[in-house]
C-alpha cells in the first residue's frame, strides 16, 4: 500500500475514498491525528487530548464492521466535553464537577455505530456558558487562523479540531449561538438542526429545554452524513422529537432584515463590507427578497440572558455552585447566579413564556417557505479585549444568534468572502423546524457559487431504487454533492425487475415492445463527482439514457438485458417505493 499525504483539512467523502482505494488507513490516520494535537497543544483545543491507548479499541472495532454498511466508518470525531463518552471524564469545562459516564450519548452512541472514531474531548466554554472561548480554566481556545483572536465559543475545541485538520467532524451544542459563532469564526460549516431532531440524553444541560446537540464540519456534504445518522427519535429522551429533514429544496423567498446590522469590534469595518458583499450574492441567486422589520427577533433574543429563562442555567447548576465555592471560572459563576435574581418568579416567567409564544407564530408565518440570512456574528474580538471587557464582548457575540431557539428555528453557518486575510466571515441561514431542508438547499447554491471554478458544471442522474429518499443509499447522492431535483416517471417502454442480490435491488430495463412507466427521481450531481459516483455501481447496474414521460432522455440507472430471464419482473408495481 502506497500511503499517500494526508490532507491539512480532512473531508469524510475523501477519506472513505483513500480508505477505499487503499491509499490510506485509519490506523495511519489517527497516528497523524495524534502528531498533529500534540504540535498544537498550546492551542488549548483539548481536555482530553487524543492518545492511541484510549482510541485503540475503536479503531479494532473497525474489524468487526463492513465499510460498505457503516456510513462514517473509520472516520475521527471530536466531542464536545459537555456531551458523554463512556468510560472517559464529562467536565463541561469544570474540573470539580467531572464524572464519568459509563454510557455514551445517545447522539454519540449512533455515531460510533456507523463506524466513527471519537478521538478526544474538546474544550468549551465553561458549563457551555459563553460565545467566545476564554471562559474554560482549561486554557483559551486560539483562533485557527489567528491565534490572537478568539475562536468563539461555547464550543470552542470541537471548532478548532476541525479547522486544525485533527477530525472530519466535530460534536458542538448551541443554546445561544455556540454551534454556529465558532464556526463562522474559523471558516467552517456550524449546523444546528431542530430542537429534538437529534437526542440530548447524554449531554449536559444549559438550558436544556432550548439546547440542540450540532456539527461542525468543512463541507455541507459532510455535515447532512452525519445528520443523517445522529437525527431521530429517541424514546428514552424526554426532549426528542421526530423532525424528518425532507430532501433539499429551496425556498420560494429569502428574508432579510430592513435595519442595517450592527457591527462591532475591531474588524467592524471589515465585518460591514463583507454583509455587503453577502448580501450582493445572495441577490444574485435568483430568489425573490423580501425585507422584515426584525426588532422582535432582538426582544426574543433578551429573553435568554436579560429575562427569567437563565434561571433555567441556575435550576440545574445552582446546587453545584452553591456547594463548590471557586470551583467555577469567575465569569460563568456570575453569569450562573444572576438566575437566581428575586425578579426572575414564576410570573415573570409565564410573561415570557406569553411573549415568546407571539414572537414564535410570527417568525414561522414570515419564514413558511422561506429563509432568513443574517451575519452569524457582527464582528470578533482579540482574546485580549475580551479579557479586559468579557461581559461586554460576548453580549454582542450573541446579537444575531440568541433569537433562534426560543424561537424553534433551525439555524447553519456557512462561510461567505472572508472579511480579511485570516478573517473569516460567516452567515446564517435560519427557518422553521420543518423547513430544514430549505435551509440546506439555499446554503448548497450559495456555496456551488463559491466553488463555480470546480463545479460549475452538473449533470442530472435518474435512479429508480436504493438511491432514491430514504433508501440506504442515498448517502451516496449526498456524498457526492447531488440534491434532489424531481419526482417523474420513465416513458412506457421500460421493465422493472428485482435483483437477486443482498440487499435486493431493482433494474430497469429497456424493453423493444410495449413497456410499464416506472417512477424514479431526478437529482443533479457536478460532473468532478460522476465518475468517482459511477465506479462505485456493481454490474449487472450501469449508468445509460433513460427516456421520461415528457420524452426528454438522462443519465440514469439502467440494467443489462441478460438478467432478464432470471429476474422477477415487478414493473406492475409501478416503482420501488412500493414494493
Amino acid at each position: 500500500m502506497e500511503i499517500m499525504s494526508i490532507p491539512q483539512t480532512l473531508s469524510i467523502r475523501e477519506l472513505k475514498e483513500r480508505y477505499q482505494s487503499n491509499e490510506l488507513t485509519p490506523e495511519v490516520l489517527i497516528q497523524d491525528i495524534i502528531k498533529r494535537a500534540e504540535a498544537d497543544k498550546d492551542m488549548n483545543i483539548w481536555i482530553t487530548q487524543p492518545s492511541l491507548e484510549r482510541i485503540q479499541p475503536y479503531l479494532d472495532r473497525l474489524n468487526t464492521m463492513d465499510p460498505e454498511q457503516a456510513p462514517l466508518w473509520g472516520i475521527p470525531f471530536a466531542i464536545k466535553d459537555n456531551i458523554d463518552l463512556a468510560g472517559v471524564p464529562t467536565t463541561a469545562g469544570c474540573a470539580e464537577f467531572a464524572y464519568t459516564p459509563d454510557e455514551h450519548a445517545i447522539v454519540v452512541k449512533r455515531l460510533i455505530e456507523a463506524g466513527a472514531i471519537p478521538v478526544g474531548k474538546a474544550n468549551l466554554d465553561q458549563f457551555a456558558t459563553g460565545l467566545v472561548g476564554t471562559r474554560s480554566p482549561y486554557g483559551e481556545t486560539k483562533n485557527a487562523l489567528n491565534p490572537d483572536l478568539i475562536s468563539g465559543g461555547s464550543s470552542s475545541g470541537s471548532a478548532v479540531s476541525v479547522a486544525r485538520g485533527q477530525v472530519a467532524f466535530a460534536l458542538g451544542t448551541d443554546t445561544a449561538g455556540s454551534g454556529r459563532v465558532p464556526a463562522g469564526l474559523n471558516r467552517l460549516i456550524g449546523y444546528k438542526p431542530s430542537r429534538g431532531a437529534w437526542p440530548l440524553k447524554g449531554v449536559v444541560p444549559a438550558c436544556a429545554s432550548l439546547d440542540c446537540v450540532t456539527v461542525f464540519a468543512n463541507s455541507l456534504s459532510d455535515a447532512e452524513l452525519v445528520d443523517q445518522v445522529a437525527r431521530g427519535f429517541e424514546e428514552t429522551d424526554s426532549w426528542s422529537r421526530p423532525i424528518r429533514r425532507c430532501s433539499n429544496a429551496l425556498p420560494e423567498k429569502i428574508c432579510l432584515l430592513q435595519e442595517t446590522p450592527s457591527f462591532f469590534g475591531p474588524f467592524a469595518a471589515e465585518y460591514k463590507q463583507a454583509w455587503e458583499a453577502a448580501v450582493e450574492r445572495i441577490k444574485q441567486l435568483n430568489i425573490p427578497i423580501e425585507y422584515i422589520d426584525g426588532q422582535y427577533l432582538s426582544e426574543a433574543a433578551a429573553i435568554l440572558y436579560d429575562g427569567p429563562w437563565v434561571a433555567e442555567r441556575w435550576a440545574d447548576l445552582g446546587t453545584f455552585i452553591k456547594e463548590n465555592e471557586y470551583a467555577a471560572f469567575p465569569v460563568t459563576e456570575a453569569v450562573l447566579r444572576s438566575g437566581e435574581k428575586p425578579e426572575y418568579d414564576a410570573a415573570s416567567l409565564f410573561k415570557a413564556i406569553h411573549k415568546l409564544q407571539e414572537f414564535t407564530q410570527k417568525a414561522h408565518q414570515q419564514l413558511k417557505n422561506a429563509v432568513l440570512i443574517m451575519p452569524t456574528s457582527g464582528g470578533t474580538w482579540t482574546r485580549a479585549e475580551v479579557r479586559d471587557n468579557p461581559i461586554g464582548t460576548n453580549s454582542q457575540m450573541g446579537l444575531y444568534t440568541n433569537h433562534c431557539n426560543l424561537l424553534d428555528l433551525c439555524a447553519v453557518n456557512i462561510p461567505a468572502d472572508d472579511a480579511a486575510e485570516n478573517l473569516p466571515f460567516g452567515i446564517t441561514l435560519f427557518s422553521g423546524h420543518e423547513d430544514e431542508h430549505l435551509i440546506v438547499g439555499l446554503s448548497d447554491l450559495f456555496l456551488h457559487g463559491q466553488r463555480s471554478a470546480v463545479n460549475k458544471t452538473t449533470t442530472l442522474v435518474a435512479v429508480c431504487g436504493l438511491h432514491m429518499r430514504g433508501f440506504p443509499l442515498e448517502k451516496q447522492m449526498i456524498e457526492h454533492g447531488a440534491s434532489f431535483i424531481r419526482e417523474t416517471k420513465t416513458a412506457p417502454i421500460y421493465k422493472l425487475v428485482k435483483l437477486d442480490t443482498k440487499p435486493e435491488k431493482p433494474g430497469l430495463i429497456r424493453t423493444n415492445d410495449t413497456g410499464t412507466s416506472i417512477e424514479l427521481e431526478i437529482w443533479e450531481m457536478p460532473l468532478s463527482e460522476f465518475g468517482s459516483f459511477t465506479s462505485l455501481i456493481p454490474a449487472p447496474l450501469g449508468i445509460g439514457k433513460i427516456q421520461l414521460e415528457d420524452g426528454t432522455e438522462v443519465p440514469g440507472f439502467i440494467c443489462e438485458s441478460v438478467i432478464e430471464e432470471r429476474a422477477e419482473d415487478i414493473s406492475h408495481t409501478g416503482g420501488w417505493r412500493y414494493i
